[in-house]
């Protein structure tokens, strides 16, 4: 068995009129990137890549002609010819993670397939049948919402600082018995002794994990957040193979580590992942925020597999033609995902509905974007954004008086 083709399918999300991008998809800014993979036998496999997904279909592209011709059941070996070729250009992050993942998927996808297997078999088997996923609220309404579907976890996001208000009122109206979680995105704003500020006030909540609660490059921060607050940390949806992940485990960073199935590296990355994790007591709970359906079927795979498996990310508020651009599709029932039984990853390219989605924006197309990083805005420099630190205190004053 050869490769004789890699293919790139890159598409709009929310893009086709009458088809509104929810929350999730950053109002139809967003890319979705799928790979085919196909050999001379007739079977093919399927994979997603994410990170930068306009720049990533290049990379997989420039990356072909090394793969046609071999035999894609080699995975391992293919996956470091890949991994030496990339880096020529540096040191593997969100293009090479992307570039790799996508590829590795698809190769798993054809492997599963030659032999008649689901990818959770051919990794040793599965321990649950079912993945707990966590979905996402920005009002105490929404928190109710998810609770009747069966969501036992929810995670309330932030990009402006936490509204420690906001977060209280949503846990008054889950009450104890719901996971909930916080996540302040990494902001690069977002010093050590704002982080523990916030951290402190969020002990008072009885959080899951709190998330990223500053930027991913400054670990030594975020070792200074990890000693002074008492609440689980969370990161690792921005790194790529297990030299990113590496620090955050050895470090003792977080609680829970959070790859991002399409830029971690691939299927094997994220299992050596949570083999790292396991050893050092850390539990894992994948970034799927900006993923497409195919990267979702691959979590469920990982996710399957391992013994730290935590619950996946889900945004069930994102743009519902995902349910139409695969075949079939997962969807959550009383807050988990069914593990799939079909060969290989056990989903399909629906190649006519990508075709409506052709990509023509990006994520800096944002109408939020508009005016960003300009002198004098709350939005000028990564690092001198006193305004907003100044927001961020602000509600955590609001709260201490109230």
């Amino acid at each position: 068995m050869k490769i004789t083709d890699i293919k790139t399918y890159l598409m709009q999300v929310g893009a086709r009129p009458g088809m509104p991008a929810g929350e999730g998809s950053f109002r139809g800014s967003r890319n979705w990137l799928f790979v085919k993979i196909e050999t001379d036998e007739g079977i093919y496999g399927v994979g997603e890549c994410s990170g930068w997904p306009r720049i990533i279909e290049r990379a997989v592209q420039d990356v072909a002609n090394i793969l046609v011709g071999e035999d894609p059941r080699d995975i391992d070996r293919l996956w470091h010819r890949v991994y030496i070729a990339l880096m020529g250009h540096g040191m593997t992050g969100t293009v090479g993670g992307g570039t790799l993942s996508g590829i590795e998927m698809a190769l798993w996808d054809i492997k599963g397939k030659v032999l008649g297997q689901p990818v959770w078999n051919l990794l040793g088997g599965k321990f649950r049948d079912t993945i707990p996923v966590y979905g996402h609220a920005k009002t105490p309404e929404r928190a109710r919402e998810l609770i009747a579907r069966g969501y036992s976890a929810i995670k309330v996001g932030f990009t402006g600082g936490v509204d420690i208000d906001l977060v209280a009122s949503i846990r008054d109206t889950v009450g104890s018995d719901i996971d909930l979680m916080v996540d302040a995105h990494g902001p690069s704003w977002m010093t050590a002794a704002d982080a523990i500020l916030v951290g402190r006030e969020l002990e008072k909540l009885d959080l899951l994990f709190y998330e990223d609660p500053v930027a991913p490059e400054n670990l030594d921060a975020l070792q200074r957040v990890r000693d002074a607050v008492s609440v689980p940390l969370a990161a690792g949806e921005r790194v790529s193979t297990i030299w990113g992940i590496r620090p955050y485990i050895e470090r003792d960073l977080v609680d829970v580590i959070q790859p991002d199935t399409g830029r971690a590296g691939g299927i094997t990355q994220m299992r050596k992942m949570a083999a790292m994790a396991e050893s050092h007591f850390i539990t894992m709970a994948p970034h799927s925020s900006s993923l497409g359906p195919v990267a979702e079927f691959a979590a469920v795979h990982v996710l399957a597999t391992i013994p730290n498996a935590l619950m996946l990310e889900r945004v069930e508020f994102d743009w519902t033609g995902r349910y139409e651009v695969v075949s079939p599709a997962l969807k959550s029932e009383n807050g988990a995902l069914k593990v799939p039984d079909a060969p290989g990853l056990g989903v399909e390219l629906v190649e006519e509905e990508i075709e409506k989605y052709p990509s023509d924006r990006n994520v800096t197309d944002m109408p939020t974007n508009e005016g960003a990083y300009e002198p004098g805005t709350v939005g000028e420099c990564v690092y001198f954004q006193p305004r907003l630190r100044r927001r961020a205190r602000l509600r955590l004053t609001q709260t201490d008086q109230n």
